[in-house]
């Protein structure tokens, strides 16, 4: 079962949708979408959809956003599914959940008119501070002495300013914010789901990419076959603990984390009931052929030595064009999006944002050789205004 909503479905989740004829929760975006669609969706009432889950002995429901986490927890309760989605949604409660893993690992929540009270000196360097529950890396920083506490206090109140009402408070709470050490080591996402049984199903493993040691934006994430092979099994390894601990089953989600020099994992974040956000975990459609909806939802397993067969020296990249936050949105007039696809090798798709609503101007997914990486790297750095035509600014006599 699928619930659709706000920001962002794509053509290929809605084709999925449609195709499937799975039952889909009917909203204000469901009912936008089913307009345009040649077979149509297969749109329930809430209260069809609400009995139609509590017919079935087991239930898979997907929902590409976590906009829906509001209305999951108002009238699902009797699935469980609330209990689980705070759980991970709100970070502080997921550390508490992992001291059992990771007993020595440092946290603490501090709400956001506090913020200014932090004796910054007493707190070990560097660590992470961001909202505890939170989306993309809104509100997060990095900080790694003590005299770049003021300027980062700046900007997290200047953000909370300009974001708090972006996205509902189920999915972007600035209210309180989360402290904790930094997490040494490569930084990776993993789309993945808990099957019937409680096995866990990677889909997808992508690395992130950073342009800087104290860069922790979402400018570029890859798959490629050499990341499925050497993180795969140590990914699933992860999940058996934390399927353990949390009880999970029939549980889609999206997790970040790290593995460090010593090839010990360390999970950042999980979030539940979707894949990568704003349907980017369609990415795993262009690298390796997996609709993610379908195997969650059907319960199918990817055969991972077959699917990687012929992709070396491939990299499927998402490019976030996320707007710098120098950059004011009223400022800009055009985004040349034509002169953004002639510069890589083998743009796949791309898909466009409005970026005065959402702060990005749309994502760019890529197949990039080896030889060719360097286009990665350039638009790793790129603060996107070589694509910006800005506004004219008339000066008065």
């Amino acid at each position: 079962m699928l619930i659709l909503d706000y920001p962002y479905v794509s053509k290929f989740l809605k084709s999925t949708a449609e195709e499937l004829q799975i039952p889909v929760l009917k909203n204000e975006m469901s009912a936008e979408l089913n307009k345009d669609v040649e077979k149509g969706l297969k749109l329930l009432e809430e209260s069809e959809f609400i009995e139609l889950i509590k017919s079935k002995n087991e239930c898979v429901i997907y929902s590409n956003s976590e906009n829906s986490i509001g209305w999951i927890s108002g009238n699902l309760g009797f699935t469980g599914l609330p209990e689980k989605i705070e759980l991970f949604k709100d970070k502080i409660k997921f550390r508490e959940l992992l001291e059992r893993i990771y007993p020595d690992f440092y946290f603490w929540g501090i709400e956001f008119e506090k913020l200014d009270e932090i004796r910054v000196e007493e707190i070990k360097k560097p660590f992470i501070i961001k909202p505890s529950v939170g989306f993309f890396s809104l509100g997060v920083y990095k900080v790694s002495t003590d005299e770049e506490w003021i300027s980062v206090l700046s900007r997290i109140k200047a953000e909370v300013e300009e974001i708090r009402d972006r996205y509902p408070v189920q999915v972007l709470n600035t209210g309180k914010f989360i402290i904790e050490e930094n997490i040494e080591g490569e930084e990776f996402a993993v789309d993945a789901y808990f099957n019937s049984a409680g096995k866990p199903v990677v889909l997808n493993i992508l690395k992130h990419i950073f342009s800087s040691e104290n860069d922790v934006s979402d400018r570029v994430y890859f798959t490629s076959k050499s990341v499925m092979e050497t993180h795969r099994e140590t990914v699933e390894d992860l999940l058996k603990e934390l399927g353990k601990l949390a009880g999970l089953k029939n549980f889609p989600f999206h997790m970040e984390f790290r593995i460090g020099i010593d090839r010990r994992i360390q999970p950042i974040e999980l979030n539940p009931m979707r894949f990568a956000g704003w349907c980017t975990t369609d990415i795993a459609h262009f690298a390796y052929g997996i609709n993610t909806y379908r195997y969650f939802l059907e319960q199918l397993e990817p055969e991972w030595d077959k699917i990687l067969e012929g992709k070396d020296g491939m990299n499927y990249c998402l490019v976030i064009l996320n707007r710098s936050a120098e950059i004011d949105p009223k400022s800009v007039e055009t985004f040349d999006y034509e002169k953004l696809l002639s510069d890589f090798e083998k743009p796949l798709e791309l898909r466009k944002a409005d970026h005065e609503k959402y702060g990005l101007f749309g994502y760019l997914f890529t197949e990039t050789n080896n030889n060719n990486w360097y286009e990665i790297e350039r638009i790793l750095k790129s603060d996107l205004k070589e694509y910006i035509t800005f506004k004219k600014t008339i000066s008065l006599p």
